[in-house]
């Protein structure tokens, strides 16, 4: 099934969209987690009571050592909640990542800026993908290729990692990727605002609650 997540550790952000949408959870950077400044047990504890226990959270180690990466995740997935561990997918996130996954420890390799690095990290077992569309976008190179590329890589060589892709700037980098086919996405919090904010949706409601008034009044459409 379709993942649906808000890459944000705002609790009110949280709210409004859990409201309508059905999110299964959210994704967090240590920059991300720093911005609210609440630290990530105040956060994830908030954010769970909203979405419920079913809620799953994604969380990157900031440890720069293969043994203090390991140690982290170890630490993070006891945490209360439904962790997946964030390494970036660097060498030594390689060998990190290998490590924990004999630890049976669901793993999201993140910060991914090619399609090789992000089969690379398919290949040691991560369970999640994060290629960072507008980032690769703005270096000068392909982020939508990107992730077709690395969906196709994964689906050739029938491997089990998850595309998430990330980084979004606009509504139509969301739509290019969802349909490539991803198993997930998230979403920034302005991205995830404009996904309702066509131009024309307000001005139909209006004009249909004014044509309605104007024969009914008041009166609501089972009182008719």
């Amino acid at each position: 099934m379709f993942e649906l997540y808000l890459d944000t550790a705002n609790v009110e952000h949280v709210a409004r969209f859990n409201a309508c949408l059905p999110l299964k959870g959210v994704t967090t950077n240590p920059s991300i987690v720093a911005r609210y400044g609440i630290g990530l047990n105040q956060a994830l504890s908030q954010i769970e009571s909203i979405i419920g226990t079913g809620a799953r959270f994604h969380a990157q180690v900031v440890s720069q050592s293969v043994d203090g990466m390991v140690e982290e995740a170890k630490r993070i997935h006891e945490l209360p909640f439904d962790m997946v561990i964030k390494i970036p997918a660097t060498e030594k996130g390689l060998t990190a990542i290998k490590l924990i996954k004999d630890q049976k420890i669901t793993v999201l390799a993140t910060a991914i800026y090619s399609a090789q690095q992000g089969f690379f990290a398919a290949l040691c077992g991560a369970d999640y993908l994060a290629p960072y569309v507008n980032r690769i976008d703005t270096m000068g190179a392909d982020g939508i290729g990107v992730v077709a590329d690395l969906q196709l890589l994964i689906k050739q060589h029938h491997l089990n990692s998850k595309l998430l892709p990330a980084s979004f700037k606009n509504t139509q980098q969301v739509m290019d990727v969802l349909k490539l086919g991803v198993d997930a996405i998230t979403l920034p919090y302005d991205v995830a605002v404009e996904m309702f904010a066509h131009p024309a949706v307000q001005p139909t409601i209006d004009k249909f609650n004014s044509d309605w008034r104007e024969v009914f009044g008041d009166k609501l459409s089972f009182e008719s």
